[in-house]
């Protein structure tokens, strides 16, 4: 029985782990079958259109019904909130996303996704939601951790260098060349797209940023979160199909199938953008929203490893050192914000205690009044009962008439 509860303990304790983990496995799911699509021709503003068609499908039932009671009116001011999360969100983070995936690799996008943390902390000191005290270590290292961040990010945006061969690459992909391509034009060609895609991946960071300072806002006055997250889905479904009208003009760009199509859409819809918000939400209401994003280049490390095996993803020496720098970066902000959590909590826990010393020293100093009061009326009464024959031998006493004279009864 011991032995029981022991393993149930520790399967307990692990739970937040597990949940973690296999989450990253499901984002790193999530980028290589999105990249497949995408090579193989789908347009990246069907895929937002389907998988927040997808996302909407899946959120709307459960927000109907768990939050039917709770759910605030919608006012004009967060209609639009509602339509800038949209806009901010699907539409303009994800598009940009998925067209610097086709321009570069799922690994170098994961890469710089873990930009996120530090782009928040800027556009959150911008807004004046957080406040930079540098006499503090804590935002010493969140300032550092911002800079070496984005630095890696420059670096593997400027810098590719060699190839990384990987062991393995000889035995899964033998008829895969990982030796770079001698042709000039062919490099100056890769190089652009490579450029380009550094660029379209940044807009799409800085876009979830906003998006995350946004949300925060509005969350503080609509607090039906899944209702929240499903009409900014379906927002984001409405606005991305009138882009995708434009930016489209081919009817068949909106024909999908049975296919890797489909899965790509429906994958991302329902595992990224619904499963992957349940579970966040659960483990960051038992170990905080620190523990949840400190597990993010786990994601990058997998998306390598399944990228080497099954797209024959190369891997450059600039693209790694640039992501051993956003790593430390992003370990250094998330370590700001931890002390910064800890030192909230406590100052939490102190207030209460403040506030009952505060009260008991009132009540001391009350009752201390109190005794003062009565040894003052003790005093007075002592002083009346000696001054008493002198005052009347000095004034007299006044004569009065009597009290039934003065309250007769009526007849």
């Amino acid at each position: 029985m011991e032995g029981k509860g022991k393993i149930g303990n520790w399967f307990e304790s692990a739970k937040p782990y597990i949940a973690m983990i296999s989450l990253q496995f499901g984002y790193a799911g999530m980028n290589i079958i999105t990249k497949v699509s995408l090579n193989r021709g789908m347009s990246h503003y069907v895929l937002v259109v389907y998988r927040h068609a997808f996302a909407t499908a899946v959120i709307a039932p459960f927000a109907i019904l768990l939050e039917r009671k709770v759910r605030p009116k919608i006012t004009f001011k967060i209609f639009m909130q509602l339509f800038v999360l949209g806009l901010l969100g699907p539409v303009i983070d994800q598009n940009f996303y998925y067209a610097g995936l086709k321009f570069t690799s799922p690994t170098f996008s994961c890469a710089m996704s873990n930009m996120l943390p530090a782009m928040t902390f800027v556009m959150a000191v911008l807004c004046r939601m957080e406040k930079l005290n540098m006499k503090k270590v804590m935002c010493q290292a969140k300032v550092a951790g911002t800079i070496v961040t984005v630095g890696g990010a420059m670096l593997m945006t400027v810098y590719r260098g060699h190839v990384i061969n990987m062991f393995w690459s000889s035995f899964i992909h033998p008829k895969q060349s990982y030796v770079p391509t001698t042709s000039n034009h062919a490099d100056s060609s890769a190089d652009k797209d490579w450029l380009k895609g550094s660029i379209l991946l940044i807009i799409a960071t800085l876009a979830w940023a906003s998006f995350f300072i946004l949300q925060a806002i509005t969350m503080r006055k609509y607090t039906a979160h899944l209702s929240l997250t499903a009409l900014v889905c379906f927002m984001g479904t409405l606005q991305s199909i009138a882009v995708t009208f434009v930016m489209e003009h081919k009817p068949n760009a909106w024909v999908i199938g049975f296919d890797m199509n489909l899965l790509a859409a429906a994958y991302a819809g329902i595992v990224s953008s619904s499963i992957a918000y349940y579970v966040q939400g659960l483990v960051m209401q038992k170990r905080g929203p620190v523990f949840v994003t400190a597990f993010s280049p786990l994601m990058m490390i997998i998306v390598a490893i399944m990228g080497s095996f099954i797209l024959a993803e190369k891997i450059y020496v600039g693209g790694v050192l640039g992501a051993v720098l956003i790593v430390i970066g992003l370990y250094s902000v998330l370590w700001g914000k931890y002390r910064e959590y800890k030192e909230m909590e406590a100052e939490q826990i102190l207030e209460p205690v403040k506030i009952g010393n505060i009260n008991n020293n009132n009540n001391n100093n009350n009752l201390n009044i109190g005794d003062i009061e009565a040894n003052n009326n003790n005093n007075n009464i002592a002083v009346e009962n000696r001054m008493y024959v002198p005052a009347i031998a000095i004034s007299g006493p006044m004569p009065q008439p009597p009290m039934l004279a003065l309250e007769a009864p009526k007849p």
